[in-house]
C-alpha cells in the first residue's frame, strides 16, 4: 500500500513539473494549444478563473505584477493552497495544527471562500461605465 502511495506522488510530481515547464516556456496568449474559457466565449464575461493560465505563466517567469494583473485571485490563493497541502501531508498533526486546519479549511472557511469568489467574479466584470450607471 505504501509503495502505491509513493508511486502516486511520484507520478503527480512528474506531471506537475512537466506542466510547469510547458507553462513557463509557452505564453497562453500566443499559443493555440491552451484551452480558452468557455464562459468567456459564450457570455463575453470573465469567470473567476479567467487569466489563470496567463497568471501561472507569469508567475513561473517571476513577473508577479503581470500575474496579479491577469488574475489576482489565483495569485493570492497560492499561499492558502500550499497551506492546505501542508495540512494534508502531516502524518501526526498536533492539536494546534488541527485547530488551524479547521479554521482555515472548515465549513465556515468554505462559505467565506465562496463569497470571496462570487464578489471577485462580479467586480471583475464591472467596468467604470457600468459603475457610473449603478451609482446613478
Amino acid at each position: 500500500m505504501r509503495t502505491l502511495n509513493i508511486f502516486k506522488w511520484a507520478i503527480a510530481i512528474i506531471f506537475i513539473v512537466m506542466m510547469a515547464m510547458v507553462y513557463r516556456i509557452f505564453n497562453p496568449i500566443h499559443s493555440v494549444f491552451f484551452p480558452k474559457c468557455p464562459f468567456l466565449l459564450l457570455t463575453g464575461l470573465k469567470c473567476p478563473g479567467c487569466g489563470s493560465q496567463r497568471a501561472i505563466h507569469y508567475l513561473l517567469n517571476f513577473d508577479i505584477l503581470k500575474a496579479i494583473n491577469e488574475n489576482v485571485l489565483l495569485v493570492l490563493s497560492i499561499p492558502y493552497l500550499l497551506a492546505g497541502i501542508v495540512f494534508e501531508s502531516l502524518l501526526l498533526p498536533s492539536d494546534k495544527m488541527l485547530k488551524w486546519r479547521k479554521r482555515l479549511f472548515g465549513q465556515r472557511a468554505i462559505i467565506v471562500i465562496i463569497v470571496i469568489v462570487m464578489v471577485f467574479w462580479i467586480f471583475r466584470n464591472i467596468t467604470m461605465n457600468n459603475m457610473i450607471f449603478i451609482i446613478l
